[in-house]
């Protein structure tokens, strides 16, 4: 079991920067992998970006590349993701998520395009862009 505890969203204005944190309750990014989804009302959630087990980064939405980066530190654990230039596009809950299994770095992807509702999913913390 793995609980997820994400910080750091909140009220800013376009063009601006927010880092958001993911802490685990024990290492587990290293064994299953991580990665950040966003949901907003309306819109089909998006996996934005993730770490494979093996460390590989992964951006899947074309629309946060170059601007979003995802870090993990496996150490504390703890998952990052530094968001600039932010858009009013990016207003949604964004959440961390962890598959319940093992996941390789190979058939990551896969495995997080299938995510589902039984996984390790954070609280969610919220973003808003708006001027």
């Amino acid at each position: 079991q793995v609980q997820l505890v994400e910080s750091g969203g909140g009220l800013v204005l376009p063009g601006g920067s927010l880092r958001l944190s993911c802490a685990a309750s024990r290492s587990i990014f290293g064994i299953n992998g991580v990665g950040w989804f966003r949901q907003a009302p309306g819109k089909q959630r998006e996996l934005v970006a993730g770490v494979t087990s093996g460390g590989g980064r992964i951006y899947p939405v074309d629309s946060v590349k170059g601007r979003f980066t995802i870090s993990r530190d496996n150490a504390k654990p703890t998952v990052y993701l530094q968001m600039n230039n932010l858009k009013p596009e990016d207003t949604a809950v964004y959440y961390c998520v962890v598959p319940k299994n093992r996941v390789i770095s190979s058939a990551w992807y896969d495995r997080m395009m299938n995510i589902r509702e039984d996984d390790y999913w954070g609280q969610g913390t919220q973003v808003t862009v708006s001027s």
